[in-house]
């Protein structure tokens, strides 16, 4: 009776979770969203439902099917009812969607697809995009092309479905799936092309409740009435270190708490996988951190911690390397130390800089922390310090991270550390004299990252030469209703433009949603010598992409245009530098480019702090022409006017 009992309680714990029969050794990774907090309108923005199951691609070659999740674990056994009906589709295809159960009202339950063949509940995919159609790529079409292919090449099926979306009204819908009990949406930038295995803006997230994916780590003793555990123990991965964010036992039932402790009784171990030291309410039995689940919470804590978390179910198709707070760099300074709780130390020779709440957490969708700003900018700094020193600092703060609009912060140096060099100069703007910061050292630079400084702006001349800049920026400035292509395009306008008046210019993005093209000056001219040679080449620019471009500043009169922006070539105005983060979903960067990477193949998401100090260590600094001895202006102005 007890054996008949015990593989009673196996079989039902094994319907917790699709069974993984093999991993594929090759196969496509899915392209991927950030998460943000408020839905919009938008015509030139799709709408869909976020299904709530198993992300999956299909490949479809004959009748040959090969159906398997984001990390390549083949789910043909699993779902032979999905892979049966793709199957029967006469066009070889790479297809995209989400495996997901409904119930009778045709809602999606993640609770009913971990269990569907027993739940009673109707199994489905619901496709989204194609890669590919009859071996023709079909990723640089735009989603909507893609999405009429996908329609085409379907069959009418009640288990493969058509995942549809409206057009624009994205608060509105937004507002009908909450309604409907859904998970949330998905925005897409209508004209967005497909890239796989990466994380982009051009696809957006929106969920009705903040929810975070986590390892398991241990369980509590139950108290009370209570039987098997009492709470969850959770963490994320922080480069090689597992970090503790909370525990949970909110949101089991008696039968899930059963069945959650046969899943972890297995996975017992002595040793805590954290490095760090835990406390909770009662003693801790750790488990091997191989389990990943979901659960939602109002809001972390400066500490990293989830507030209020509650469980809501086992993510078998996820792992632990997908559970990412943030990637740790190297260091050329001496690595940072702890002081006390979530400070470290930095020594540079013989100067040390403390800082404060690393686990602060700056992006709320991506698990980055303040200390990952630090760590990036302090990995960079040979890179980043030659277009930072002796030039006057605008200190824009985000001490609460990218949600927090921030404040700027000119009038720094009184306060500042004695090894930080400052300036004392006159603001037009606040009419007074102004303590600048002179961010002269790595010291300074990691100080500023401490105050909050996410994104570094100094001015484009130094002290030495405070009137005359080292280079001219034209900051290419789209509206929200601008595609990056037509960004792309006029910027390769203006290179062609300074091309022909013998101008040497280098580009590189915004880190948000424009370019700017620098001309190396060399303190040669003075800054408003500069703003009209720049005025110059964005009228050039303007009347060939007269369509889509403006000079126009005001924001209401210039409409759905990209501005042409060369009044950023004035005394005291600064722009993001090379290598600089922003505050913007993804941690993305300003970053040089090559000028054969200014093409239809360009997406800023592809430069973050993760990728950046990769393509640097790669190719080198390949912007620091800016800084030369600059065009001989009067000659170029000559050209100009004989090309026109």
């Amino acid at each position: 009776m007890a054996e008949r009992k015990q593989e009673a309680r196996k079989k039902k714990v094994r319907t917790y979770g699709p069974v993984i029969t093999r991993k594929l050794s090759s196969y496509i990774k899915p392209m991927l969203a950030l998460e943000v907090d408020k839905p919009f309108d938008d015509k030139q923005w799709i709408f869909e439902i976020k299904w709530d199951g198993y992300r999956a691609l299909a490949e479809i070659q004959g009748k040959q099917v090969k159906l398997y999740s984001r990390n390549g674990n083949l789910f043909n056994d699993v779902y032979p009812l999905v892979a049966s009906e793709l199957a029967k589709i006469k066009v070889d295809a790479l297809l995209d969607g989400e495996i997901a159960v409904t119930d009778d009202s045709g809602r999606p339950s993640f609770q009913l697809l971990q269990d569907y063949e027993n739940s009673g509940g109707h199994l489905q995919y619901f496709v989204f995009d194609v890669l590919s159609v009859d071996g023709k790529d079909t990723c640089g079409l735009t989603l909507l092309q893609r999405k009429e292919l996908l329609k085409e090449l379907l069959i009418k099926s009640d288990v493969v479905k058509y995942s549809d979306h409206i057009v624009g009204k994205g608060k509105d819908f937004f507002s009908l799936t909450g309604k409907r009990g859904l998970e949330g949406m998905m925005a897409k930038k209508a004209d967005s092309e497909y890239y796989p295995g990466k994380r982009t803006r051009e696809w957006l997230k929106i969920k009705h409740n903040k929810t975070q994916e986590a390892f398991i780590a241990g369980f509590t003793e139950p108290t009370g009435a209570r039987n098997f555990f009492g709470a969850l123990v959770l963490g994320m991965r922080k480069g090689k270190e597992l970090k503790y964010i909370g525990h949970t036992g909110s949101g089991f039932t008696k039968t899930s708490l059963r069945e959650m402790s046969a899943l972890l009784r297995p996975l017992i171990q002595k040793e805590s996988p954290f490095s760090e030291k835990v406390k909770t309410n009662m003693p801790v039995t750790w488990v091997a951190p191989v389990l990943v689940c979901e659960v939602k919470f109002t809001e972390w804590t400066n500490e990293g911690r989830m507030r209020h978390p509650i469980f809501i179910h086992l993510r078998p198709d996820k792992s632990l390397t997908e559970t990412n707070m943030a990637i740790t760099k190297k260091s050329s300074s001496t690595p940072g130390r702890s002081s006390k709780k979530n400070d470290r130390v930095y020594t540079f020779g013989k100067i040390e800089v403390k800082t404060t709440n690393h686990n602060k957490i700056f992006w709320p969708g991506d698990g980055i922390t303040k200390g990952d700003v630090i760590e990036y900018y302090i990995g960079i700094s040979d890179f980043i310090m030659p277009y930072l020193k002796q030039r006057p600092q605008s200190l824009k703060r985000n001490p609460n991270g990218i949600l927090d609009h921030g404040f700027y912060h000119k009038d720094a140096g009184d306060d500042a550390p004695e090894w930080v060099d400052s300036i004392k100069l006159f603001s037009e703007s606040t009419n007074k004299d102004v303590d600048y910061i002179l961010c002269n050292n790595k010291p300074t630079l990691t100080y500023m990252n401490n105050l909050g400084c996410i994104e570094i702006n100094p001015w484009h001349s130094t002290v030495r030469a405070l009137d005359k800049p080292d280079y001219m920026i034209i900051d290419l400035d789209p509206s929200k209703k601008n595609t990056f292509a037509q960004v792309v395009e006029t910027a390769n306008v203006v290179h062609e433009v300074l091309n022909r008046v013998k101008a040497e210019n280098f580009c590189k993005t915004s880190g948000a949603t424009g370019l700017h093209v620098y001309v190396p000056m060399g303190r040669k001219y003075t800054y408003d010598q500069i703003k009209d040679f720049a005025h110059l080449i964005c009228m050039m620019t303007n009347d060939q992409l007269p369509a889509f471009t403006s000079l126009e500043r005001n924001l209401k009169k210039r409409g759905e245009m990209i501005y042409l922006d060369h009044l950023q070539n004035r005394r005291g105005q600064t722009i993001a530098s090379a290598y600089s983060i922003r505050p913007h979903p993804g941690a993305t960067v300003s970053t040089p480019l090559h000028w054969k990477e200014v093409n239809d193949k360009l997406s800023p998401d592809q430069f973050d702090i993760y990728s950046v100090p990769k393509r640097l260590k790669k190719i080198g600094d390949i912007f620091s022409g800016i800084l030369g001895k600059g065009i001989d202006l009067e000659k170029c102005l000559k050209r100009m006017l004989i090309k026109t």
